[in-house]
């Protein structure tokens, strides 16, 4: 009974833990839909201030602080405008030219910018599996970025002197996702600095509102008719974005952050891509090239050695366990051929105890006890 209670909650723990990576992908699927009907900047700031509002109200609840200083406001803004209207503009922006499922991989490789950062601004160590990881990341986006046409040419040489027609308007879609993605690897990096001067969940509820309203303003300066052509099914699909898709799952993040999940929230982070091509599959009909498959397997699989890299072991500990294992178990040489015509040591001992007698009576029923005994 407590093995089968112990599985269902540990079952039940997993699965919450996925919840806050299947709400972000699922919001792309849903960000994606509504798209052809309204402007990309008005889109985010719907989707940044009423769940910033939602933040603010439940860290009220929770009496957490509010910012105080005004560092802690330069630096809420500083984080409102790079992870807050960069990040959400470019990200609305790109879903324009490109798929929400391949839009999804491009942002989620964003570890392995922030490694990249963390080693030009604090020094951090990358070591082999990290460089592994950075090296892989960069051909699978390449891989997903790249036209195929391209990429054919280049390894081919009829192709190489062929002249194909290669449509590069889609990169903007691509490169603007892949702005994004460094806009929240800068936003990821801020954040201990935020957390010095304010509360780190008030800092977020602020920083959707503050970078929400910032996107607002160049929706109403620089876009026309935002909601007029929106449907009953793309008010929902904005409400599922704003309220599951940002309020409930950071909420949820931080929640798991605060009780020291972070490296099961690391090693789940490729699970947001996986929701967002699964159901931009499903709803949206999306469907990737053989390419763009491969770019999206290895740019997923180089995010694990950079968020384990301090636990993975190095290449000198992995050649010291093949070479133990090779030589034999525990560490010792085998025996020489030599040794094997020698008689054993222990053998006279052994051959002692096996002639001696003992008396009827004696003998213990444990034959544990007795290591000669079969």
């Amino acid at each position: 009974m407590d093995r089968n209670t112990n599985r269902l909650g540990w079952n039940r723990g997993a699965f919450l833990l996925l919840t806050p990576f299947f709400f972000w992908g699922t919001a792309m699927v849903a960000m994606k839909g509504v798209i052809p009907h309204t402007t990309p900047f008005f889109m985010a700031g719907i989707r940044l201030v009423p769940a910033g509002v939602l933040v603010l109200l439940a860290a009220s609840i929770s009496h957490r602080p509010q910012p105080q200083t005004w560092r802690a406001w330069l630096w809420i803004g500083l984080f409102a405008l790079v992870d807050g209207a960069l990040f959400q503009g470019c990200l609305a922006q790109g879903l324009v030219k490109t798929g929400a499922g391949l839009g999804s991989v491009t942002i989620d490789s964003q570890p392995l910018i922030v490694a990249v950062l963390s080693r030009l601004l604090f020094g951090e160590f990358i070591g082999f599996w990290g460089g592994l990881g950075l090296i892989g990341g960069i051909l699978g986006i390449s891989a997903i970025g790249l036209p195929d046409e391209w990429l054919r040419q280049q390894f081919v040489p009829d192709l190489a002197a062929a002249s194909v027609n290669i449509d590069w308007g889609f990169l903007q879609g691509e490169g603007l996702m892949l702005i994004a993605s460094v806009s929240m690897a800068v936003g990821t990096v801020m954040m201990p600095k935020v957390s010095r001067h304010a509360d780190p969940v008030v800092a977020t509820g602020w920083h959707m509102i503050l970078g929400g309203l910032l996107l607002f303003a160049l929706s109403a300066s620089y876009e026309s008719e935002p909601w007029q052509h929106l449907v009953v099914s793309d008010w929902i699909a904005l409400g599922y974005a704003t309220v599951f898709g940002s309020a409930l799952a950071y909420g949820l993040f931080f929640d798991f952050a605060a009780r020291g999940n972070l490296t099961s929230l690391s090693s789940l982070t490729f699970f947001t891509p996986v929701f967002a091509l699964f159901f931009g599959y499903l709803f949206l009909g999306e469907v990737l090239t053989p390419v763009q498959w491969i770019g999206a397997i290895v740019t997923l699989a180089s995010i694990y050695p950079i968020e384990r890299r301090d636990a993975l072991p190095s290449p000198s500990d992995l050649r010291k366990r093949w070479f133990d294992r090779a030589i034999g178990a525990n560490g010792r040489s085998p025996r020489p051929q030599d040794d094997r015509a020698k008689p054993d040591s222990r053998t006279p001992t052994l051959d002692r105890a096996e002639t001696t007698e003992v008396p009827a009576g004696m003998a213990s029923s444990d034959s544990e006890s007795h290591p000669l005994r079969s």
